[in-house]
């Protein structure tokens, strides 16, 4: 097992999700700052647009459209070239929670994920959706009685989904067919006590997990086993990307301070990297 360590590139955010890297940049959502931003490898941060619903998961479409998740209206929601918004999916009357993350398909289908509860005003956790929006806008439940459904993937081979369920403790797969529909459903990998929030594939098939509750980064193959295992201590472990030039440098979400302390304003958020040995496979 390796002793990895991670070292701070950019601070000074609310609470990040949505970890992208894509064309040459590293993309990512401040939920509580209400807005996206990308930066290069070096960390130089451009912020790329305002979203006051909270902006959670990012997913680039085949015809060049950036599309971001705003969590509180629940839609999904068109970036334009000078930061402005524009509605590509409502999905208001199928969520039944905040949305959350989500990934795409090669064909431009966008899966995306919702808490089943409102959270933040400390209902009682209820069982999630997973919805599927096709490249017309039109959304559809395609699977339910999921336990916080959050970070996505999709192999290269465009065959199977693998769903971190953060309160089921476990990444579920789904075998994914041609028309974007889900069948299958199967524990891909137990993880006992960790909280598995925003996840990240590599080339060698295995997945890194942000372990929310555990402050950990653990790389994990179908099955269970785990082989690394890079800590965060006194921090959130939000979500990850593998990315950078060659595809190794694990861009690590981080969040140190209490989950109460979200809407205040607080500038508790990192982005942390670490060098890894197996670079990226693509997804999210």
């Amino acid at each position: 097992m390796s002793s990895m360590k991670l070292s701070v590139l950019a601070e000074g955010f609310s609470f990040l999700e949505g970890p992208r890297w894509h064309a040459g940049r590293f993309w990512f959502s401040d939920m509580w700052g209400f807005a996206v931003h990308n930066m290069t490898e070096a960390g130089v941060v451009e912020r790329v647009a305002e979203v006051p619903g909270r902006p959670s998961g990012l997913a680039f479409l085949p015809d060049g459209r950036v599309i971001v998740v705003s969590m509180a209206d629940r839609q999904l929601l068109v970036i334009g070239n000078n930061g402005s918004l524009s509605p590509y999916a409502d999905l208001s009357s199928l969520a039944n929670g905040d949305t959350n993350d989500c990934v795409t398909d090669a064909a431009g289908n966008i899966y995306v994920g919702n808490f089943g509860y409102d959270l933040f005003n400390g209902a009682e956790p209820a069982p999630a959706n997973l919805i599927r929006v096709s490249p017309d806008g039109s959304a559809s439940v395609v699977a339910e009685n999921m336990n916080f459904p959050n970070g996505s993937v999709i192999t290269p081979d465009g065959k199977t989904m693998i769903v971190a369920e953060t309160f089921g403790h476990c990444l579920t797969a789904f075998d994914l067919s041609g028309d974007g529909a889900l069948s299958g459903r199967r524990v891909w990998a137990d993880m006992g006590e960790r909280t598995p929030d925003g996840i990240c594939l590599d080339a060698e098939g295995a997945v890194w997990v942000s372990s929310f509750e555990t402050g950990e980064f653990v790389r994990v193959s179908e099955g269970g086993a785990v082989s690394d295992v890079i800590a965060a201590p006194g921090k959130c472990a939000v979500a990850c990307n593998l990315g950078g030039d060659d595809g190794r440098t694990l861009f690590a979400l981080t969040y140190q301070g209490a989950i109460e302390d979200l809407a205040s304003g607080a500038k508790n958020a990192r982005i942390e990297t670490c060098r890894v040995d197996v670079a990226a496979a693509g997804s999210p």
